[in-house]
C-alpha cells in the first residue's frame, strides 16, 4: 500500500461489496481485517473508560479476546487508549511481560498469535481502538498504514454532533451539498447513503478538511470514484491547477 489514497479507495472498496444488512461498524471492522490481512479484529469505543463499548467483533476468538480485557482491566487495547499508540502484543506461551494475566488467558484461548492494538484518533482526540490479531506472520501493510486506516474508520464512526473536541470536524456546515455528494458517490459505488457518508468523513479526514470541502469537490466532479484502480478515488488534474489560478 503506497499512499493514502489506496488505503481509502480499498475501504471504499470493501464496503462496496459488504452486505448494506450488517451494521455499520461490522462493514468497517471487516474492512480492517481484509485490509491488513488479519485473521480477526475488533472495534472497541472508549477503551478504558467505564462506558467503554465493543461494537463490533469479527469473529468469536476476537469477541473473547475483547472480553477477556474487560474482565482484566488490563492488556494492548487498553494500554494503547491510554497511550495513544499502536501497541503490539506477541502472545507464544511464556508468562510476563506488560500483561501477564492477559498473554497467558490468550494463549489459552486461541494458541500463539500476535494482538496489534491500533488508536483511533482522527482529530487528536482518541475515540476508542481497532484490535487486530493474527496467528502466523505480520499484518500485510505497514503499521502506518494500519494507524492511517484506524484513523479514517474512527472519523467514519464520528457523528455530525461529535461533542470530543475534534477541530477538524467542527466546520461542517452545508448539509444540503453533502448530502449531494452523498447521493453522487451512492450512485457511484452502489453504496448504501451511510457508507458513502463515511467514505466522505474519511476523506475530510485524510485531507485535514472539513466535510463540506470534499463534498464540494465531490459536487464538482474534481473527485470521483468511477473508473479507478480497485476503488480507488481520483482527482483530476484541473483540481491542482484551479487551486492555483484561485491564489
Amino acid at each position: 500500500m503506497s499512499s493514502k489514497s489506496a488505503v481509502l479507495g480499498r475501504l471504499a472498496t470493501s464496503l462496496a461489496s459488504s452486505s448494506p444488512d450488517q451494521p455499520f461498524a461490522a462493514r468497517l471492522c471487516r474492512a480492517c481485517v481484509e485490509i491488513l490481512g488479519a485473521d480477526g479484529g475488533a472495534i472497541t469505543l472508549s477503551s478504558t473508560k467505564p462506558e467503554r463499548l465493543t461494537v463490533s467483533t469479527s469473529n468469536g476468538t476476537s469477541a473473547r479476546i475483547e472480553d477477556l480485557q474487560d474482565v482484566l482491566g488490563e492488556g494492548p487495547g487498553q494500554d494503547a487508549f491510554r497511550a495513544g499508540h499502536a501497541v503490539v502484543t506477541h502472545v507464544d506461551g511464556d508468562q510476563g511481560g506488560p500483561f501477564p494475566m492477559f498473554t497467558e488467558l490468550a494463549g489459552r484461548i486461541a494458541g500463539p498469535l500476535t494482538v496489534w492494538a491500533i488508536p483511533m484518533h482522527p482529530g487528536g482526540v482518541t475515540i476508542g481502538v481497532v484490535t487486530l490479531y493474527r496467528a502466523e506472520g505480520e499484518l500485510d501493510e505497514s503499521l502506518d498504514d494500519a494507524q492511517f486506516l484506524a484513523d479514517a474508520v474512527g472519523a467514519a464512526l464520528l457523528d455530525d454532533h461529535d461533542s470530543n473536541g475534534v477541530l477538524a470536524f467542527a466546520a461542517w456546515s452545508d448539509r444540503a451539498r453533502v448530502h449531494q455528494a452523498t447521493g453522487m458517490i451512492v450512485a457511484q459505488l452502489a453504496v448504501s447513503p451511510e457508507d458513502a457518508l463515511a467514505i466522505l468523513r474519511a476523506h475530510a479526514f485524510a485531507d485535514s478538511a472539513t466535510l463540506d470541502q470534499i463534498a464540494t469537490q465531490v459536487v464538482e466532479r474534481r473527485l470521483s470514484f468511477t473508473g479507478t484502480d480497485q476503488g480507488v478515488s481520483r482527482r483530476e488534474a484541473s483540481d491542482d491547477s484551479s487551486r492555483n489560478g484561485d491564489q
